[in-house]
């Protein structure tokens, strides 16, 4: 991605004469907010509400699973709340208990010690942390990284852990890329997306702290990694213990959602991981941000610094690979 004519541009258009006292600098997002390229080793912190849904576990195993493009230096469970966690912290809890569960099928428990637990309720203010475990070891993570090394932080949940570390230290805004799942599409009517609603304060210190975020929409870009049951069967039955287990929980994932005949689930929680894995899965521009509103609306026209955008998702080279790397 070529950087140079979209600041011009965005200099020309008056951007980037104030800035939050935390923000980056126009010209080190640009740099930042590039896709990895090249076959570099990525220093990554998954944050995840493993327990959620079943997308999490495939965006973990694979992470797991890719020792030579990741190098995994820590597990945060995030808090949900729905159907399968009435509180948040129960939500927390059980997606820690789940993220040992798929170590251990993956044959790695002894990565246990990477694990940490999050927040056991959602942001109270946009100003106040939840002081946590997992907010101390991903600010502990960031300030250790190289500088022009940045840590990249995998966002599959609210962001509420990751919130809380850069209100904690504010610093690490310039050690840390965020690759967030959250929000929808600038083409969707809403900003409805599960992990923004969860926590919105957390979501409007992401996106209005300007650090540098990548945003990866649900609908509209996500929900094209849509996989079906006949898929899974031929790919993944029988391979291994892990395979077989992501079959049974994406089959019972289906009908716990209503979903009979010629049923589909998307993998959303892989997006992101696709837009880190080296070669073209997935593709992201420059954009000046926006910032969410607790009414579930994009304020247009309210921030003024840059984030990265992934606007498509190559749907069929993501499973392909997902699938080579899990059945293995």
């Amino acid at each position: 991605m070529d950087c140079s004519p979209i600041l011009q541009a965005y200099f020309d258009a008056g951007y980037g004469r104030e800035w939050p006292q935390s923000a980056c600098s126009p010209d080190f997002l640009a740099r930042r907010l590039q896709r990895p390229e090249g076959g570099k080793r990525l220093a990554v912190v998954l944050d995840t509400d493993t327990f959620n849904e079943v997308d999490d576990q495939y965006a973990l195993a694979y992470l797991l699973k890719n020792p030579q493009r990741f190098d995994l230096k820590a597990i945060l469970a995030a808090p949900f709340q729905n159907i399968k966690a009435e509180t948040p912290a129960l939500g927390m809890e059980r997606s820690y208990q789940e993220i040992l569960r798929v170590l251990k099928l993956v044959g790695q428990e002894e990565k246990a010690g990477l694990v940490y637990r999050g927040a056991e309720r959602f942001l109270r203010s946009e100003t106040a942390p939840e002081d946590t475990p997992a907010a101390r070891r991903l600010v502990e993570l960031a300030l250790a990284q190289p500088e022009g090394d940045p840590l990249y932080v995998v966002g599959i949940a609210a962001a509420t852990n990751l919130a809380s570390a850069v209100l904690l230290e504010p610093a690490i805004c310039q050690k840390i890329v965020v690759v967030w799942l959250g929000g929808h599409s600038r083409d969707w009517p809403n900003c409805k997306g599960f992990n923004l609603l969860q926590d919105i304060a957390a979501a409007r210190v992401l996106f209005g702290t300007g650090l540098p975020l990548v945003q990866c929409p649900a609908n509209g870009v996500t929900n094209t990694l849509a996989v079906t049951g006949p898929e899974l069967e031929y790919w993944l039955r029988g391979k291994n213990p892990l395979c077989d287990y992501l079959c049974d929980v994406t089959e019972k994932e289906a009908a716990i959602y209503h979903q009979e005949g010629c049923w589909s689930r998307i993998i959303w929680d892989v997006a992101p991981v696709a837009w880190l894995m080296e070669g073209d899965f997935a593709q992201s521009r420059l954009v000046t941000s926006v910032q969410p509103s607790y009414s579930g609306y994009y304020e247009v026209g309210s921030l003024r610094h840059l984030m990265g955008y992934i606007y498509s998702i190559d749907r069929d080279r993501v499973f392909t690979e997902l699938f080579r790397v899990l059945s293995r």
